[in-house]
């Protein structure tokens, strides 16, 4: 039976916008046109400023955290994939505590949750504008400036994600927000390495980028590589760019682990094998991770600007919940130093580390506990759960050498797999995430983590396009539609 809470949304989905799935699948190199175009044009949204606001109006509630949302402060893709990642993120925990019941095995239901999310990013998408103009983000802008602003926020974010839906109906490769989070963090990593802006530490004018301050301080007339290895705030450093290659490593490494059970075809006595990642949920936990705190950090900081001075009653409770701010030493930006926002904030470097253990200790549980949980909810959402996968082996003709062919006995015996793999891939990617914040890695540890799995998918993904252009008779097997 369909959910009460989804029948709920139905009425209004004839009035949003969709994309067609194409007639006829496109070609390789028609898919990898639209995909570069689309790029194209969200780059140019992260360097388009938005009209009517001041240069340098307000401070950034989303600082620490733009890389993994995809967004640039000032840009026409200040919301970035933010609405989108936060709606999949909320139907995630209602289905996840049973507060919604969906069956993804009937397309009917699919399609009525599908389109439920996709009126939530657009509800999303209005709320996150109006509080970004409300909360001060910007200054104090005029009633007319507020219009304005408002207008291209929401047009800037419906864009979004209409250029989501255009690559996953099949147009272009993969998904627009991992599209767009992997050239967002690569952005961050090159600007960490090689950026000309310079920042003075020590009474000396430093190079931004860690391998020029590198070389910088080699031919010094004074030789300091000392500084460049570790330097304060959020100025990256040698430390952090090997902390940032480690993480590749590893994830390469760990991303290729996987158990794998044997299966035959029924008719044919075909032995096969049937893959089981470490990593059976990839980067999605981390997504939706970073998506909780970007929300919890943002709502904490529109509940400072308004209510900072009020230490009492339950205005007073909600700030102190949530986290009460301050400036970071030497800037104007404000950083949660308090409360549930600090608490999910990474402690950035050694340094920080060493001044506050607690607050990484609890970022870390908290990390951890959470990759874990959204692991194990995403099988069932994402229809890779013990009980869609023994339907698809049985679809396919497949079956377990010594087992019947019976949908509950397969499921029965998978399910001493895809459940472990879930919850400790989830509780490893956590770990990782946090380790590499902790080390200062270029680009977030979340942001490296979630562009190392989405160049490996997009890898898989190149090769199995070419090979099915080449051999068509291979794309079934390889599940490319």
């Amino acid at each position: 039976m369909v959910s009460k809470f989804l029948m709920l949304f139905k009425p209004f989905q004839r009035f949003t916008f969709e994309v067609k799935k194409p007639a006829r699948k496109p070609s390789f190199k028609r898919k990898l046109a639209w995909t570069f175009g689309i790029l194209a044009l969200y780059l140019a949204m992260l360097n388009i400023p938005i009209f009517g606001i001041p240069e340098s109006g307000g401070t950034d509630p989303f600082f620490a955290m733009r890389a993994i949302l995809a967004s640039q402060r000032g840009s026409l893709a200040e919301l970035g994939i933010g609405p989108i990642v936060t709606a999949g993120l909320i139907m995630q925990l209602l289905v996840g505590s049973q507060i919604i019941k969906v069956d993804f095995t009937n397309p009917e239901e699919r399609a009525l949750y599908t389109g439920t999310q996709k009126i939530l990013a657009i509800l999303m998408t209005l709320f996150e504008a109006l509080a970004y103009i409300l909360g001060g983000a910007y200054g104090e802008l005029g009633f007319q400036a507020q219009m304005i602003v408002l207008l291209q926020l929401i047009v800037a974010g419906f864009t979004i994600l209409l250029m989501d839906e255009v690559i996953q109906k099949g147009y272009g490769l993969g998904s627009g927000i991992s599209l767009f989070i992997a050239a967002s963090v690569s952005y961050t990593i090159f600007d960490g390495m090689f950026s000309l802006t310079q920042e003075r530490i020590g009474g000396f004018d430093w190079y931004r980028g860690c391998v020029l301050a590198f070389f910088q301080g080699i031919f010094k007339e004074n030789p300091d590589i000392l500084t460049p290895l570790s330097r304060p705030g959020r100025t990256p450093d040698v430390i952090g760019l090997l902390a940032t290659i480690v993480v590749f490593a590893m994830v390469i490494y760990v991303d290729s682990m996987k158990i794998e059970i044997p299966v035959q075809h029924s008719q044919y006595k075909m032995p096969a094998r049937y893959p089981i990642k470490f990593l059976y949920t990839s980067n999605i936990p981390v997504i939706l991770v970073s998506a909780l705190f970007a929300n919890i950090y943002f709502v904490s900081n529109l509940m400072h600007n308004s209510w900072s001075d009020i230490t009492t009653g339950y205005q007073g409770f909600l700030v102190d919940f949530f986290g009460r701010w301050d400036t970071i030493e030497g800037t104007e930006q404000l950083t949660p130093v308090s409360g549930l926002a600090a608490f999910t904030t990474a402690p950035y470097g050694p340094e920080q580390i060493a001044e506050q253990p607690w607050h990484a200790l609890v970022y870390l549980l908290l990390m951890v506990a959470l990759c874990g949980i959204f692991s194990r909810i995403w099988i069932d959402t994402a229809g890779m759960s013990s009980k869609n996968v023994a339907k698809q082996l049985l679809d396919a003709n497949m079956q377990i050498p010594g087992f019947r062919r019976n949908p509950r006995i397969v499921e029965r015996y998978l399910e001493r797999y895809i459940p472990t793999a879930a919850w400790l891939g989830g509780f490893f990617i956590g770990v990782l995430a946090a380790v590499a914040d902790f080390l200062g890695a270029l680009g977030t540890g979340t942001g490296i983590l979630l562009t190392t799995g989405i160049l490996r998918q997009y890898y898989e993904i190149f090769a199995s396009e070419q090979i099915s252009e080449t051999v068509p008779a291979l794309a079934g097997m390889l599940g490319i539609k």
